[in-house]
């Protein structure tokens, strides 16, 4: 990579003008977001790809099966096809928010992945407050959601705009407790800190370090789907009642933007409860016997899998049970969480 960037700077006049840290940076910022660019493309597609599989299997079907070997290659055919549709933007419709709208929500997933910790070096940036980074940063989400809606000027959108941000507010409030649990144990915000303090095997995990941790895990697990409009918290684009809800008037690359990031929150919330309960990147044992990145990856797989397979088992909340969950049942426990993994510690 050194060698690469030299070569550039000394071809180039107008490099050889500014800074060579200056050039560095550049550099390693670029490849970075291109990296990540890749990952979470891949991911959002393969998550396409195994959420149609799973509910084929799940209904006695096949799934998707002409495109590559067992269909794997069905996520690259639908990404042409969406780059390939026209564009359609409504007539009365906000065109600047319109526009606008997709690129925040794939954003703030996008700006998520930097502080995930795959392995014990492999991590963008591990910051110091690297769990307040992603409550804050993932909920600039709901922020293009509303934007969507509304600009959209289709009482659809607006009706699952609404919801959305109804409910991504409501089950952040149990979401930030069930972490705050976390947090007492370890002190520290930082991603790494949290996997590092689970270190040593099977037992040292967080979900199974106390009873209310245990049960803090399935709280955030819960909350998590609201927060990613997951079944049976799917509203915000209930297809029998909202057409498609937010996204209804968009086409072509703006909806992939869209479906990309739902598949990117979904992997995200479980890259979170893998880090926070699930030991992160360290194995069941002592001494490690496959790669971190490995271990990382294995978990947060199975709960997306898990999230899949929900999908296509219950069904959906209405409004008001979605808020009951979310003020009287989830919001109650979590200070249960809390107080019980306190008063754990200090006995």
């Amino acid at each position: 990579m050194k060698e690469f960037i030299d070569g550039l700077i000394a071809s180039n006049a107008f490099l050889q003008s500014v800074p060579v840290d200056l050039v560095y940076l550049a550099a390693m910022v670029t490849a970075t977001v291109a990296v990540l660019l890749v990952v979470l493309t891949l991911f959002s597609g393969l998550g396409t790809y195994a959420e149609r599989k799973v509910a084929g299997h799940m209904q006695d079907r096949l799934g998707p099966m002409r495109v590559g070997p067992h269909g794997i290659l069905q996520f690259l055919a639908d990404g042409i096809k969406l780059f390939l549709k026209e564009d359609i933007i409504p007539a009365l419709a906000d065109r600047k928010l319109f526009i606008i709208a997709p690129v925040v929500v794939f954003s703030a997933s996008f700006a998520s992945y930097v502080v995930v910790p795959w392995s014990d070096t492999l991590i963008v940036s591990d910051l110091n407050i690297g769990i307040l980074y992603i409550l804050s940063i993932s909920s600039v989400a709901v922020i293009g959601i509303i934007m969507g809606g509304w600009a959209s000027n289709n009482k659809w959108s607006l009706y699952g705009a609404m919801r959305a941000a109804a409910q991504i507010v409501s089950y952040e409030v149990p979401i930030a407790l069930s972490i705050i649990a976390v947090i007492l144990y370890t002190g520290s915000l930082s991603m790494q800190d949290i996997v590092e303090a689970q270190a040593g095997g099977l037992h040292k995990w967080f979900i199974f370090r106390n009873p209310f941790l245990f049960l803090g895990f399935f709280l955030y697990f819960i909350a998590g789907l609201a927060e990613v409009n997951r079944v049976p918290f799917d509203l915000p684009e209930a297809e029998s009642e909202l057409v498609s809800g937010y996204n209804t008037e968009y086409s072509g690359m703006r909806f992939a933007f869209f479906f990309m990031a739902e598949y990117a929150n979904m992997f995200i919330v479980c890259a979170i409860g893998t880090t926070l309960f699930l030991g992160g990147w360290n194995g069941i044992l002592p001494d490690p016997i496959l790669p971190g990145v490995v271990w990382f990856m294995g978990k947060g797989l199975f709960l997306m899998f898990i999230m899949i397979w929900l999908r296509w088992t219950l069904p959906r909340l209405r409004v008001d049970q979605l808020m009951y969950v979310s003020w009287k049942v989830l919001l109650p426990l979590s200070f249960l969480v809390i107080f019980g993994s306190a008063l754990w510690i200090l006995l």
